[in-house]
């Protein structure tokens, strides 16, 4: 599915030194190294020029080359006959008629005669490696001889009489030597010559494969009617080309291709008249092309031909008249470059591109010769080398264009006598009538007779515009339509427009009746490269020439004043694009359209830059109904497979989305992410179209010329998406179920909220119930677009809500999911569609797929169809319902036969769950015994016991508790054994008595749980004193054992008893305070009361108390332990400020050399690319020594630290972890273990109350010095801790800007007066 168009020409010419006529050039070589050419000719001059390339040229037109000549010293009547270069000489071999070997040096002028070989040299073949020459000579010998020139062996060239040893030699001539060839295989290992078979009395020829080694026959075909000694051997050694001749069968002739065993494997007809001949075969180095030159009465032409899929396509013929002679070579390394040269010493390097042959609308154009074979995919995906039709055009096609961009779809092809074609498609959904037909199409002419149009475009329905050529030989022309005046060789931009005569019949092909009106050319000063119509500027175009250079063709019809060729440097591209396309883009502010365009070495240009390096094919996608591109698809040479949103190119997002393209960055392996890249299974496999809009497909075509049609997930998932955003549910449906996506995409698409609005809609649009169903079967809780294809494509992409409201918060609740769309389904079935069998089964899947599965709702329908059946009276309604065996098959095969049988029994319907069970293929023996003893029961007791196998306790409860008083101890036992049942029989039971049972159990149950408190009050509710106060004692509620201790009236010993006991249980529990409140209460004990307050910090209670009771010594106990307090919490935050100064220190360091090794690191990813494991690894070593944990003691770290429980631990908070020195975080530990060190709330309470007992007790100078060193160290903690947070995003530390000192100075400012020192005293200062 691709075509081989010409993409440019360069000439140049060779001046001989004789006049012409006198004469002409005869043979050629090439130098590939030094990309020389070197010519022989009549005269037996040699001729030396360099190579032509498209850069070396000031313009599309050279006149003249320079060249070197040398005439050879050759003896009168002889003359050359075999000329081919020698890159191991660096020299010239040189046969002659006479029999000559000479080797001539062209850079010292020196000629050397190296052999003399009897009858003439005929030709000259080297062997690839350039070890050895196959020559063969006049008299029918075959020479083999090394570079030394020593002769290893020979053999005749035909089978000779029985009894003949040596050929004959008396008859030369020089025909003869014309029609002499040798062709070796590309290893070498082989050679293959054309010989005359002896005994045939025609003029039949065998094909000989002989052995290089030792010369032996290796194999011989059988004698067949070979056109001369036509034969090439292809580069790869799979097929050795020759030329059959059909004249006495009145048919022209065949190539015929022959393995190496000499049996023939295909052949295929040249398509030209009867007496034309084959004079020259060649293969390119790929072996994909093979060209010949084919000789006729009027014209020679240059036919190259392609093989695909066991089929071989003619994709290019090249006029040339009678008198040039072409002759032609193809370039040693570049497989698509040809060199063509005549006698008169013209020069012409063609240069070919393979195009993708499938053009607008998805349609494939194959180029065969004189027919175009044409495939809408869009209609089926025909393989090759079958089509749907094709269309016959006089003479071979050279290129063609379609136009799709209107109603009226119209081919040009240009052809390869100059002419011009045209032809008018119908619409493609009327195609079905034209498969399998053939449309022969007549010629247009444009009115000047030029070579064939190159490069053509449609620039709209009625205009076309194409690359002309003025050959020097053509005569006065009208200078009407040129618009400099000046008619002068060259190359032309030819604008053309197009109308027809006829009255066209629509939904027919036109193929007649079309007139073509040159308006204007506009001489070109270089070569064009490339031509593409600008889509959203009417007959506009883009023109590229070579070097990447873009200008912008505008026209008017009619009006010559009109049309202009500006550049456009902000759309040149880097370096010549043979491949280009342009994309309109919408919706990104966007004015012009994304012109890209790929170069042989794989760069994708787009306006100076390189979107991708390694690209082997592009194309463009549209999802939208205006032809917007919305996604370019691009194939890489590792043959990968990307899907790139046009939003990424234009806001220049590939890198960080698309990663360069790159598979080493891409992630490649098992269970890559495929939003990212699809990975293509054959390789070298490359793009030749897609299929836009629902259809979302790539086509691939294999190097063995195979289509394969791709479907990637994103351009599916846009598909989808977009037929949802225009209420397409049917097309999105279908696009779902053929593609295997997951169906709740049409769901999460917009948030299920806004699908239940449109469920109605929904059900209408599928129509089909059976699709419904599977829908209804798929639904699930999960949100699809975050998970599952929260990679391939975001919602704010798509234009247009279309009443959608996207970006709505969408509930996080699955099962409300499931239950809220299910039953939108369900009441739009029952409001929307009619009353049908397959309707009642769609409701009973929403039924059974309902989180929970709202069995007994199926199974009350299910019934009711029951009953209908059994209904002796015939309902209408009875035909709109399918049969209760089908309905209950079809719910017991949506869900668990277990859970049906279950809601049957929930039912408490006995019958329905034995046809559950009998429907769900249960052992009789597993439910008979079971319904018949439920049977058996009271009403109640057989709902009782079936809730109790349900686990429907609630339910249980009331039928056994509605059952009457003697299953009382029933009830008990049920709410014993599920205890959440208490409150509910406490409602249901109203006897007082059995009231307090039931409060007293409940209570038993929370006290067994331990919830003391709930317990304790359970009991008070049932008067159970002594229960609660044991209660309120094993929960630590001190009050609330008291109080019921008073609500008990205890004597005054046992409550003092009691509130010794509780205070001694309250110390034990952490909890002085409580303990020192009971024994100043109830105890009446003061000495110890005060001395548990000074344990729990309470210094001004402690002190309230002890002047309460004007105790001295007890005041004096106070003052002496605050003092103490004061000396420790100061030695503690002098130490804490030392720890915050060095963990700070050390986390400046850890942090300076982290950035270090970052830049140094960075900085080899630069230089060398990616970053290899073993630097990774010698970083992370380095890394590792990087602490000054790792030397010296361990003494003084924070790490081994630990505060007492009656000072550090009130003072400061714990540590969160312990910090690993030299660990990848410990650069967040160690700013974690600095946020610990802040005071806690708590600490600063007792601080404050220390503070005032101290200035109380006349220390105020202690209760300044504990002030200060406290603020000091929480200005401390606070400054390192913000100081440590500021360096975060920081790349370089600067040292004088982050200095601990210049924060605490901030700090103080800026949090003096803040909560967080509201413990501070202001006269304290």
């Amino acid at each position: 599915m691709k075509n081989l168009k010409f993409s440019c020409e360069v000439r140049s010419e060779v001046q001989l030194r004789k006049e012409k006529g006198e004469e002409s050039l005869r043979l050629s070589a090439v130098d590939i190294e030094r990309s020389r050419l070197f010519f022989a000719s009549t005269s037996n001059f040699i001729y030396t020029t360099q190579l032509i390339t498209s850069h070396q040229t000031e313009g599309a037109w050279n006149k003249s080359s320079l060249a070197a000549s040398t005439q050879l010293d050759l003896e009168t009547g002889d003359f050359i006959t075999c000329l081919d270069y020698l890159m191991e000489k660096e020299a010239l071999i040189i046969g002659t008629s006479r029999g000559h070997l000479l080797l001539y040096s062209v850079d010292d002028d020196a000629t050397e005669i190296v052999g003399q070989v009897e009858g003439g040299v005929a030709c000259i073949s080297p062997s690839p490696d350039g070890d050895l020459l196959a020559i063969l000579t006049g008299f029918g010998q075959i020479l083999v001889m090394n570079l030394d020139w020593d002769l290893l062996y020979e053999m005749p060239l035909d089978d000779l009489p029985e009894g003949v040893d040596v050929p004959d030699g008396s008859s030369f001539s020089i025909d003869c030597l014309h029609e002499a060839s040798i062709s070796w295989r590309g290893d070498g290992k082989f050679f293959a010559s054309l010989s005359k078979a002896h005994d045939s009395l025609s003029l039949l020829k065998k094909l000989k494969v002989w052995d290089r080694d030792s010369g032996v026959l290796h194999s011989v075909s059988d004698p067949k009617p070979f056109m001369g000694s036509v034969i090439d051997w292809n580069q790869i050694g799979a097929k050795i080309a020759t030329v059959y001749n059909h004249k006495e069968e009145k048919k022209c002739p065949s190539i015929v291709l022959y393995e190496k065993n000499g049996l023939e494997r295909n052949s295929f007809s040249i398509n030209d008249e009867i007496d034309v001949t084959v004079e020259f075969l060649k293969f390119n180095c790929n072996s994909d092309l093979l060209a010949a030159i084919v000789r006729g009465d009027s014209v020679d032409t240059l036919k190259i031909w392609h093989f695909s899929n066991n089929r071989w396509y003619m994709k290019q013929e090249i006029r040339f008249s009678k008198e040039d002679g072409i002759k032609f070579m193809w370039d040693m390394t570049n497989p698509l470059k040809l060199l063509c040269w005549t006698l008169d010493g013209r020069i012409i390097t063609c240069k070919f591109v393979w195009v993708t042959a499938v053009l607008g609308n998805s349609v494939a154009f194959v180029i065969d010769g004189s027919k175009v074979l044409v495939t809408p995919f869009s209609l089926c995906l025909m393989p090759p080398p079958m089509y749907f039709f094709d269309l016959e055009f006089p003479c071979a096609v050279r290129d063609v264009t379609f136009c799709s961009r209107t109603s009226q779809n119209r081919l040009a092809a240009s052809l390869s006598d100059g002419s011009l074609c045209i032809v008018e498609l119908p619409l493609l959904d009327e195609w079905d009538e034209l498969e399998g037909q053939t449309f022969r199409v007549e010629a247009t002419y444009s009115g000047i007779n030029f070579e064939p149009l190159l490069h053509l475009v449609w620039l709209d329905s009625h205009a076309l515009l194409g690359v002309s050529c003025l050959d020097s030989d053509h005569s006065n022309f009208s200078k009407k339509n040129f618009l400099d005046g000046d008619v002068r060789p060259g190359y032309y931009l030819q604008g053309i427009e197009i109308r027809c005569s006829e009255d066209r019949i629509p939904g027919s092909v036109t193929c007649s009746g079309w007139q073509a009106e040159t308006l204007h050319h506009i001489y070109l000063e270089g070569v064009v490269v490339g031509i593409v119509s600008n889509p959203l500027v009417r007959c506009s175009a883009f023109v590229q020439f070579e070097g990447g250079k873009t200008f912008e063709y505008s026209s008017k019809l009619g009006l010559n004043r009109g049309v202009s060729l500006q550049r456009r440097d902000e759309m040149d591209f880097l370096s010549s694009c043979p491949w280009i396309d342009v994309a309109p883009v919408g919706g990104y502010t966007r004015e012009k359209p994304l012109l890209l365009g790929l170069d042989d070495n794989g760069r994708l240009h787009l306006e100076g830059k390189i979107l991708c390096n390694n690209c082997s094919s592009f194309s463009f996608y549209s999802n939208s109904g205006d032809g917007m591109i919305t996604h370019v698809v691009i194939s890489t040479k590792q043959d990968l497979l990307f899907v790139v949103d046009v939003g990424d190119i234009v806001r220049g997002e590939l890198e960080k989305n698309y990663e360069n393209f790159l598979p080493v960055v891409a992630k490649n392996g098992k269970g890559q992410d495929e939003s990212i890249f699809i990975n293509i299974w054959e390789k070298g496999s490359q793009i030749v179209g897609v299929l836009h809009g629902d259809e979302s497909a790539v086509i691939l075509q294999t190097p063995r010329g195979n289509l394969e049609c791709v479907y990637p997930r994103k351009l599916v998932l846009v598909s989808i998406i977009n037929a949802l955003a225009n209420r397409r549910f049917r097309d999105a449906l279908h696009m779902v179920r053929r593609h295997r996506i997951d169906f709740n995409i049409i769901v999460d698409h917009c948030g299920w909220q806004e699908f239940i609005g449109l469920a109605a809609d929904f059900v209408l649009q599928v129509g089909n119930l059976n699709y419904v169903t599977e829908f209804v079967c798929a639904i699930k809780g999960e949100d699809v677009m975050e998970t599952l294809y929260k990679n391939y494509t975001s919602l704010p992409c798509i234009k247009g809500d279309k009443g959608f409201r996207y970006g709505q918060p969408k509930s996080t609740n699955g099962d409300n999911k499931v239950s809220s769309v299910l039953m939108a389904i369900r009441n739009a079935l029952e409001d929307q569609i009619e009353e049908t069998p397959a309707r009642e089964l769609c409701i009973l899947t929403t039924l059974a797929r309902i989180t929970p599965p709202a069995l007994e709702d199926a199974l009350r329908r299910i019934k009711v169809i029951r009953q209908l059946e059994l209904s002796a009276a015939t309902d209408p309604k009875r035909l709109s319902y399918p049969s209760s065996e089908e309905s209950l098959k079809h719910l017991l095969w949506l869900s668990e036969s277990e859970a049906v049988f279950e809601a049957a029994l929930g039912l408490y319907d006995l019958n329905l769950a034995a046809i559950v069970a009998l429907n769900s293929q249960k052992d009789p023996k597993e439910f008979l015994p079971l319904l018949q003893e439920l049977e058996r029961m009271p009403q109640l007791l057989m709902q009782y016991n079936i809730d109790l196998k349900l686990q429907r306790y609630e339910s249980a409860l009331r039928h056994i508790v509605s059952a009457g008083d003697a299953y009382y101890e029933d009830s008990m036992k049920l709410m014993s054994k599920v205890p959440e049942l208490y409150p509910m029989g406490l409602s249901l039971i109203v006897d007082p008595d059995k009231r307090q049972q039931v409060l007293e159990a409940w209570g038993d149950h929370l006290n067994a749980t331990k919830c003391f408190e709930d317990a304790a009050t359970t009991y008070l509710c049932c008067s159970c004193l002594e229960k609660a106060l044991k209660a309120y004692r094993a929960g630590g509620n001190w009050t609330g054992v008291l109080t019921v201790a008073g609500l008990m009236k205890l004597g005054e010993d046992d409550l003092l008893q009691l509130a010794s006991e509780l205070s001694e249980e309250l110390q034990a529990l952490g909890k002085p305070r409580d303990a020192a409140k009971i024994l100043l209460d109830y105890c009446c004990d003061v000495y110890n009361g005060v001395g548990l307050l000074v344990d729990a910090r309470s210094w001004e209670e402690a002190l309230r108390i002890a002047f309460l009771h004007r105790r001295d010594d007890l005041i004096k106990v106070v003052k002496d332990a605050s003092l103490e307090c004061a000396s420790v919490l100061i030695g503690e935050y002098n130490e804490g400020v030392e720890k915050v100064g060095k963990y700070l220190t050390r986390y400046l360091a850890v942090r300076q050399r982290r950035l270090l090794l970052a830049a140094t690191i960075k900085s080899e990813e630069r230089s060398g690319g990616y970053l290899d494991d073993d630097t990774a690894s010698q970083a992370s070593s380095n890394f590792s020594g990087m602490s000054a944990y790792t030397t010296g003691s361990r003494r003084g770290s924070s790490t081994s630290t630990s505060y007492s429980t009656s000072t550090k631990g009130r003072g400061r908070q714990r540590n969160r972890g312990k910090i690993r020195a030299g660990s990848p975080d410990e650069e967040t530990a160690l700013v974690e273990h600095l946020k610990g060190m802040s005071l806690a709330e708590g600490a600063k309470c007792e601080l404050k109350s220390l503070l005032i007992c101290l200035v109380i007790l006349g220390e105020e100078d202690n209760a300044r010095k504990l002030q200060r060193t406290a603020e000091k160290f929480q200005l401390t903690q606070t400054a390192a801790v913000k100081l440590a947070d500021d360096l975060i995003p920081v790349d370089n530390i600067d040292e004088q800007a982050f200095n601990l000192d210049s924060y605490i100075q901030n700090v103080q400012k800026e949090v003096q007066n803040s909560d967080a020192f509201s413990w501070k005293s202001k006269i304290l200062g």
